[in-house]
């Protein structure tokens, strides 16, 4: 598998996630500067080669409008690390809200959780509360660091320094 480049901008800001190749040739432009570099991999052609970026940052600020994690499936699971918040499992799952829709909850992040199939029944329309069952973590807004750190961790633990700071949750 193709190992992948995080690009930030000018003040650190993770702006993109891009193929070498375009890392490469923002760095050949100067339109971006090579921060860290995977170990023990670089790239040739036939008269060069240069060292993987793992890390670029762009030579000027771009002015990016906020792109938000969008709230989906997906990304609910990855949030939740694919487990019930309320007894764990890994099977069968499902989404549920936090304050049932009936009783003015609304679908956000915050109140949106990954539940079993077993749990979401047994909640039904209530509360966790009402219904004596006890979330195993917050719901919460994740941001773009905080995903990006989560493939960091797997698969390039060259990006972690320069997300670190800006993981939330």
């Amino acid at each position: 598998m193709e190992k992948r480049v995080l690009v930030l901008n000018l003040d650190h800001s993770p702006v993109a996630v891009v193929p070498v190749q375009k890392a490469i040739v923002l760095v050949l432009l100067e339109k971006a500067n090579v921060l860290s570099t995977y170990d023990l991999l670089e790239i040739r052609t036939v008269s060069r080669s240069f060292q993987y970026p793992a890390v670029i940052r762009l030579s000027q600020y771009k002015n990016i409008p906020f792109k938000g994690v969008l709230l989906n499936r997906a990304n609910l699971f990855r949030r939740d690390k694919g487990e019930c918040q309320y007894c764990g499992s890994k099977r069968h799952l499902t989404i549920d809200h936090v304050l049932p829709r009936s009783k003015g909850g609304k679908t956000s992040w915050t109140n949106l959780v990954t539940a079993c199939n077993r749990c979401n029944v047994s909640k039904g329309d209530k509360t966790p509360e009402q219904a004596g069952m006890i979330l195993r973590s917050e719901p919460f807004k994740p941001s773009l660091s905080y995903f990006l750190s989560e493939y960091a961790e797997r698969q390039a633990e060259e990006w972690l320094p320069f997300l670190e700071s800006r993981v939330i949750g």
